[in-house]
């Protein structure tokens, strides 16, 4: 199984540093971090060490002088998120998403390799499976979202793979692997090749378009594409929840001879027949297929849906918790804070939207302690890097009111399938990413 390798790639990883460069004067546009040390007895205490969690916790400890900081996440292994996708095209190899979250944390902090079996904002207290019981003046909550595969009847995520002729990649880099394995082998002979998204909410609404993309160039790279389908049955009646990026998209996927299904929602698989049930707006109907990327429902994590911090009007199915959209301050709660996937707000499912989310959730944490107001705001960024090629991407970056919020105006044209846009995502993006999690971007 070895991937596609472009002369022009090869060009690009020479020409790298521009990339690199480029991503971090993406990052010098999002708000500062304020410097000034504070002195204060407060107990945080942080829910998850992903990026939100980790990235959250080094600016805090370098923010506030004599804090109790406490993370709380039974999870030791970090995953990459973002490169996902590059490992599932085979691009990347499973490693390049792992690392450990030890390595990550800075002193100061009191790591709790434990989960959260209760969260209780009244008494302001975390409980957790070691039995731990940790008070809390301030508490964040970065857990991030589950991926709730059991609501898609008859799927195994430990049969993904080439004989199944099923993907999974966002379960992780090992499924990532799996997945890539199974596309391989699929655009080696072609044939009909499915692809779907969740109804609910969900982690870069972008990547399984992305996927379906890179998919296609697959398989006219190999020459197997005349002789094959592609279907995108999508959940609603458009392809992008932002208008001028779903028409670009439904234009390439018309381009690229995709069919596309609206009013699809996946909900059974059978994976010796290769055949998906989805619920339409007539009943269901059944599709079958060689190969077939799964993306399941996801929702919070059943910890915090059982806290009183979801939403109690919207969302009531996934359990996203209740912020201000622009403070991402609670609610109901003014001494908890949201960051990255768990926010119940509007957009911002993406790892860039979590590098806005830090230094609001700073500055309106901070000046709480102060006795006074924040001044930060939250404008809804989101980026997608959306993929429509090896080697060629849209650099697509917008906010609450679905303008187009790009980094690099008169430079990067967010519509244009570029190859700059590639080598941010395939390059650049990491070494930001990277430079966030140590609270230094």
């Amino acid at each position: 199984m070895t991937p596609y390798l472009d002369p022009s790639l090869a060009a690009a990883s020479r020409r790298g540093f521009l990339g690199i460069a480029a991503g971090g004067l993406a990052y010098a546009a999002a708000p500062g971090h304020a410097q000034a040390e504070v002195s204060t007895n407060a107990r945080i205490a942080i829910l998850g060490a992903g990026a939100g969690g980790i990235a959250i916790a080094n600016r805090l400890v370098e923010r506030l002088d004599g804090a109790r900081i406490t993370l709380v996440d039974g999870k030791t292994e970090h995953w990459y998120q973002p490169g996902l996708t590059l490992i599932a095209a085979g691009l990347r190899p499973g490693d390049y998403a792992r690392s450990q979250n030890a390595s990550w944390l800075p002193r100061g902090v009191d790591w709790v390799q434990e989960y959260a079996t209760e969260i209780d904002p009244e008494a302001q207290v975390v409980r957790t499976t070691g039995g731990q019981r940790l008070e809390y003046d301030y508490l964040i909550v970065s857990t991030g979202l589950v991926l709730d595969w059991d609501a898609v009847e008859g799927f195994d995520l430990d049969r993904v793979g080439p004989e199944t002729g099923t993907g999974a990649h966002y379960a992780g880099p090992d499924a990532a692997v799996k997945t890539w394995a199974a596309m391989d082998a699929f655009t080696d002979r072609g044939g009909h090749a499915l692809f779907s998204r969740p109804a609910t909410e969900m982690k870069c609404a972008g990547a399984p378009i992305k996927y379906c993309f890179l998919t296609d160039d697959y398989l006219r790279r190999k020459g197997t594409r005349d002789g094959s389908h592609i279907t995108y049955a999508a959940h609603s009646g458009i392809l992008f929840g932002v208008p001028v990026i779903n028409e670009k998209v439904v234009l390439i996927m018309r381009r690229q001879e995709v069919e596309v299904c609206h009013h699809h929602v996946l909900q059974s698989v059978d994976m010796d027949r290769k055949r998906a049930t989805f619920r339409t707006q007539d009943g269901t109907t059944d599709i079958d297929y060689d190969f077939f990327n799964v993306i399941p429902p996801q929702r919070a994590p059943q910890v915090v849906r059982d806290s009183g911090l979801s939403w109690e009007e919207r969302w009531t199915d996934q359990g996203w918790i209740e912020v201000d959209m622009h403070t991402l301050r609670h609610a109901r709660y003014p001494n908890v804070f949201g960051i990255g996937d768990i926010n119940g707000v509007p957009k911002g499912k993406t790892a860039a939207s979590v590098k806005f989310h830090l230094p609001v959730v700073e500055d309106h944490l901070v000046a709480q302690i102060q006795g006074r107001e924040g001044t930060l705001s939250y404008n809804g960024y989101t980026s997608c890097p959306l993929i429509t090629r090896v080697g060629r991407a849209m650099l697509i970056e917008f906010d609450y009111q679905d303008n187009l919020v790009p980094s690099f105006p008169g430079i990067v044209a967010p519509l244009e399938e570029l190859w700059i846009s590639w080598l941010m995502k395939e390059v650049a993006l990491k070494a930001t990413y990277n430079a966030m999690l140590r609270g230094r971007a």
